[in-house]
């Protein structure tokens, strides 16, 4: 018999702003939702690893899609004439799209970086209507990213990209780990990287919002690595301390892709967040 993964991989049309986009979602499991949200520029490869882990598929549904634009997903009929730039509204419209196209019952939402970043504004803005959050390298500010030569005509893009994120992982990730995200992000699309930081650079600013998000209502966990010098175990502190009732945890031994770089060690500091999500 073959030997296939237990993930369902399916092309889903859905309607964000007014346009049609072709979205690429793969799940696993049953149970309480748990949509994931990959990190700028990559696509949902990088949950790979949690989507075959039966400990959680057990208790959960998880659902990963590759964002517009990336890994799997299609650009909208009419890319050429544009070029991409992702903003607050359009990624929060894309995952309500989603979601609601899934018919996805109280999920919780897990999202890393610039996913890790919109969970903040999920929770603030979508509380009652979701189980929880759980953020991972989490920040509500973070200006600065953005430079020219992420999408420069005489750099090859795919190359720059995976290895100026590379040095974003823990020096003791395993090699494979780390070698598997440099591949996702030397895949992406011509500036959908560069669009993502423009997102995360200029437009992205939760300090007011957090300060709405009632963990009584919407149950909010933050795990940040020790090694991340993105988004600092610091910035993320800011954050937990902007929301109470939230949890938050260092990791040390990590970085900026836990569920990628190493996800062994990653799920020890995953697993006790997931228990606190599904207790009611």
């Amino acid at each position: 018999m073959p030997d296939f993964e237990p993930i369902l991989g399916r092309y889903l049309t859905v309607d964000i702003g007014g346009t049609a986009h072709r979205i690429y979602v793969e799940e696993a499991g049953q149970g309480i939702p748990l949509l994931c949200l990959h990190t700028a520029g990559a696509d949902s490869r990088q949950y790979r690893h949690l989507l075959n882990d039966r400990e959680v598929t057990s208790r959960f549904r998880v659902v990963c899609f590759d964002m517009p634009w990336h890994g799997r997903s299609d650009p909208p009929d009419g890319w050429w004439l544009t070029r991409y730039e992702l903003t607050t509204a359009q990624y929060l419209a894309t995952i309500e799209a989603v979601w609601h196209a899934l018919e996805l019952d109280r999920p919780v939402v897990m999202g890393c970086s610039t996913g890790g970043a919109i969970v903040l504004r999920v929770a603030s803005d979508y509380q009652g209507r979701i189980r929880g959050v759980v953020g991972l390298e989490s920040g509500a500010y973070a200006p600065g990213r953005y430079n020219d030569f992420l999408h420069h005509p005489a750099i090859h893009g795919g190359e720059l990209v995976a290895t100026y994120t590379w040095g974003l992982n823990a020096p003791q990730s395993p090699e494979a780990g780390k070698r598997a995200n440099w591949w996702y992000y030397a895949q992406s699309g011509p500036g959908v990287y560069a669009g993502d930081v423009m997102f995360y650079s200029f437009d992205w600013d939760a300090r007011a919002h957090i300060r709405s998000i009632d963990t009584s209502r919407c149950k909010v966990s933050l795990l940040t690595g020790s090694y991340d010098y993105s988004c600092t175990p610091a910035m993320t502190k800011a954050v937990a301390d902007a929301i109470p009732g939230s949890r938050y945890t260092e990791m040390p031994g990590i970085g900026h892709f836990p569920m990628i770089e190493h996800y062994e060690h990653f799920r020890s500091y995953l697993l006790p967040e997931l228990d606190f999500m599904a207790a009611e």
